[in-house]
């Protein structure tokens, strides 16, 4: 058919493997970044150790993504953890499974993969033009602001990789929704996914525990029960525990209804040994001796109690025992969604082929984040991103053979 001229809007995950795809296949690419460089979540998420994918089994690995699994099912089949652990292996960078099923690169760091992976790009002829920012489309052709001025491209196909609504600083920050919208594409509203939430603690609990873990704890929400750990914010709480039930507290949240995480501080103690323990305690002991000797809390847990319910120290061993495994925190709301990890809305399946064309939209394809799916941290984020740019890219390929 022929070399074509694709045109991929964002240079992140998505859109840098949906170039590695395309450009594999003869095409010649351009991907258009409005930062200074590209992928600049993809750094960030990797600064303190990139979790690329996850290991655990696949069957469980592809229903993590909510009501969105049946329809990533096949690009994530197309490209699943292990080919990300190959892909990675072959640009370098060797990975291992951490204790939680976490997959890391063995560097710890997003730097080097990505400094191997646009090496690569490089080598295939792909062409990258930072400080290009897309401001809609002008007829068939899509208008950019460049250091230069204004700029009109016309390709034979785009792909869209924009990102969601989260980390707006580095480049992800929706201003395409309105371009979209005017050219019939549905795209549900953003809101803030793998989030913290806002809590009103008393003004000594924030300054005495602000950035405070809770470790060694589970909670409960309509998502599960879940191990892990959470730290105490100024404004709440935050962390990875905490994210594992984001989207059913703000959805809980959102439809007006009390939304509390169910807090287990013992959890390998059941009610009943708590119950006796804390019994066996003389009355006149003090109630953070009852709580340390009968419970094992003490610091940011055994005040987490006291702040949460003030008439803990009233209570008999049964009432106290029950409420050690199952306190509640209650949550007044998401904290912005500039400060989440990720975002839930974007265009909406409808609008969507099974080729990730856009259906009001011929040849203008989408992938990754701006999509409306979210999922859990631990990797399934990256791999989803990964894997709707190669369906994308595929999709554009069979596109312009026809």
């Amino acid at each position: 058919m022929g070399q074509k001229n694709i045109a991929i809007v964002g240079g992140g995950p998505s859109g840098l493997m949906a170039a590695e795809v395309l450009a594999e296949r003869g095409h010649a690419i351009t991907v258009y970044d409005s930062m200074p460089t590209v992928a600049r979540k993809f750094l960030l998420a990797g600064k303190s150790g990139l979790n690329i994918t996850h290991a655990e089994p696949y069957a469980v690995f592809a229903e993590r993504f909510g009501d969105a699994s049946p329809r990533l099912r096949a690009a994530l089949d197309a490209f699943t953890p292990d080919d990300i652990r190959r892909w990675a292996a072959v640009l370098g960078t060797a990975t291992f499974v951490g204790s939680s099923g976490r997959v890391f690169p063995e560097v710890m760091k997003a730097s080097p993969l990505l400094r191997a992976w646009l090496k690569s790009l490089e080598g295939r002829g792909v062409r990258t033009l930072t400080r290009h920012r897309w401001t809609g489309f002008e007829g068939n052709e899509l208008a950019f602001d460049t250091p230069d001025g204004k700029k009109l491209v016309s390709a034979d196909a785009t792909l869209l990789a924009l990102g969601g609504a989260s980390y707006p600083r580095l480049g992800s920050d929706a201003a395409w929704v309105p371009w979209l919208d005017v050219r019939d594409v549905a795209v549900a509203s953003f809101q803030p996914a793998n989030s913290g939430f806002d809590v009103d603690w008393s003004e000594t609990f924030r300054d005495r525990f602000s950035g405070a873990a809770l470790k060694g704890v589970t909670a409960t929400s309509a998502a599960g029960t879940v191990p892990g750990e959470f730290v105490v914010s100024r404004n709440g709480i935050e962390g990875s525990l905490v994210y594992a039930h984001a989207a059913a507290l703000r959805d809980r949240l959102a439809r007006g209804e009390e939304a509390d995480l169910v807090v287990d501080l013992t959890p390998g103690r059941s009610v009943a040994r708590l119950e006796k323990d804390l019994g066996r305690l003389d009355s006149k002991t003090s109630f953070s001796n009852r709580l340390r000797k009968g419970a094992g809390l003490e610091g940011v847990k055994a005040s987490l109690l006291r702040e949460l319910a003030p008439g803990a120290a009233r209570m008999g061993p049964p009432d106290l025992a029950a409420l050690i495994r199952a306190l509640p925190i209650p949550l007044l709301r998401p904290r912005p969604i500039a400060e989440a990890i990720s975002s839930a809305g974007g265009v909406q399946w409808d609008s969507i082929d099974e080729s990730y064309m856009l259906k009001a939209l011929p040849g203008t394809f989408v992938a990754g984040e701006m999509i409306d799916w979210e999922a859990p941290t631990g990797g399934y984020l990256l791999t989803a991103c990964f894997a709707t740019g190669r369906a994308a890219a595929r999709g554009i390929d069979r596109w312009l053979s026809r």
